[in-house]
C-alpha cells in the first residue's frame, strides 16, 4: 500500500495515532506511538530515527541510531484501543547504510523465508497436507 492511500485511510477512520511496532531480539514487542497529525508521506515512505541502544543487545550507545521502517503492506486498525489506532509494523534500518539490520528478528524472518523460497526446502508443494494428529 502506498503511503498516499495509508493517510487517505487514516483520515476514512478518523485516526488519532500512529503505533509503530517491532520485535527486540528477546521477543518482546517494542512500540512507538504517535499523534496521528505527525505522520506525513516523507515519514511513512522514509522512516522514523530511534536510539537502539536503549533495546537490549542492540547497539552501543555510540552507535545507536536506528531507523523504523513501516511495512505500509502490514498494518491494522487496533480493535482495543479506546482511540483509533493505526498499528503499521516496522523494519529496522541501520541509519548510516540504510540497509536491514543483522539483529532484528523480523528481518532475519525474511532473509530466511527468501532462502526458503530460493532453494525450494520451504515449497508448500514439497512437503504435501499436513498431518492429522498436528494440533495449532
Amino acid at each position: 500500500m502506498s503511503a498516499s492511500k495509508v493517510l487517505k485511510m487514516m483520515k476514512d477512520k478518523q485516526i488519532e495515532f500512529v503505533d509503530l511496532r517491532f520485535t527486540d531480539p528477546r521477543g518482546k514487542l517494542q512500540h512507538l506511538t504517535m499523534d496521528s497529525t505527525v505522520v506525513d508521506e516523507d515519514m511513512l515512505n522514509d522512516g522514523v530515527f530511534f536510539d537502539g541502544s536503549s533495546i537490549a543487545g542492540w547497539k552501543a550507545i555510540n552507535e545507536s541510531d536506528m531507523i523504523l521502517k513501516p511495512d505500509l503492506n502490514r498494518q491494522i486498525v487496533d480493535p482495543f484501543t479506546s482511540h483509533n489506532t493505526l498499528v503499521i509494523f516496522c523494519d529496522i534500518l541501520d541509519a548510516i547504510k540504510r540497509n536491514p539490520y543483522e539483529r532484528d528478528p523480523r528481518g532475519i524472518a525474511k532473509k530466511a523465508e527468501a532462502y526458503l523460497k530460493k532453494t525450494g526446502i520451504g515449497d508448500k508443494a514439497f512437503f504435501g497436507p499436513e498431518p492429522e494428529f498436528f494440533c495449532f
